[in-house]
């Protein structure tokens, strides 16, 4: 079996190029995007339905139907593994030796020219680039938009929670979550916020699928097996 360095350094010569595979994202990157993805999916579905039921339980004189409060257990659980995610990447990003490819990205974002070129090649006028990060500068600048999104969905999400569970961690935030709840104009204010922030995750999902098949199409580098493998091939002309 190969070793992991021994991967990263395969090559073949294609006509005038060499195209070697290069490791994009390591193992931690990929099951924290994975695990979110999933989160992401869980707590919209449960979220339309605490917004909107769309289901409604078989009417019983008995009181045994709590759907209601199973979606919102399942919507809170998945809450809480997103904030671990969200803890989780935020110390990698800034500590992983590994993944600092992620934060060098902002060695890009004073470059006007980079910008220029990222936006050409998005209409098809111009070629990709060259990054000193993982990210171009419209990705940084969309991934920086939906981490605000998130945080803010956090916060609005721990102020629902403190209002449904008194004990625990609900009891030990509800002082400090009432505070951003008074911050925020109030419980309603603070459920609306919820809902918008939640579809902008949602039109930054549909945006980000978009460009992933955009540039695994146009620029023909692996871009979507690299979230599964971890690799991709880059061209060394």
């Amino acid at each position: 079996m190969q070793s992991v360095d021994t991967l990263e350094k395969d090559s073949f010569n294609h006509a005038d190029e060499t195209i070697e595979r290069e490791l994009e994202f390591t193992s931690f990157y990929r099951w924290h995007h994975w695990i979110r993805v999933f989160s992401i999916i869980i707590l919209t579905v449960t979220g339309f339905y605490l917004s909107v039921p769309f289901i409604i339980p078989a009417v019983n004189a008995e009181p045994t139907n709590f759907l209601n409060a199973e979606f919102r257990g399942v919507h809170e659980i998945f809450g809480f593994v997103m904030i671990s995610m969200f803890i989780g990447k935020t110390y990698y990003f800034f500590f992983s030796v590994k993944d600092k490819i992620e934060i060098n990205s902002f060695k890009d974002v004073l470059s006007l020219k980079n910008w220029l070129s990222q936006i050409g090649y998005y209409l098809l006028l111009s070629k990709h680039p060259k990054l000193s990060g993982a990210y171009n500068v419209i990705q940084l600048l969309a991934y920086l938009v939906f981490y605000i999104a998130i945080t803010g969905l956090i916060l609005t999400g721990l102020i629902l929670y403190v209002h449904s569970f008194h004990l625990g961690i609900g009891g030990m935030l509800y002082d400090i979550m009432r505070e951003f709840e008074v911050m925020l104009g109030g419980l309603a204010a603070v459920r609306e916020l919820h809902h918008l922030l939640m579809w902008g995750v949602i039109f930054f999902v549909v945006g980000h699928v978009y460009m992933v098949v955009f540039n695994a199409v146009h620029g023909k580098e692996g871009t979507v097996d690299s979230i599964f493998s971890g690799y991709r091939w880059k061209r060394k002309h």
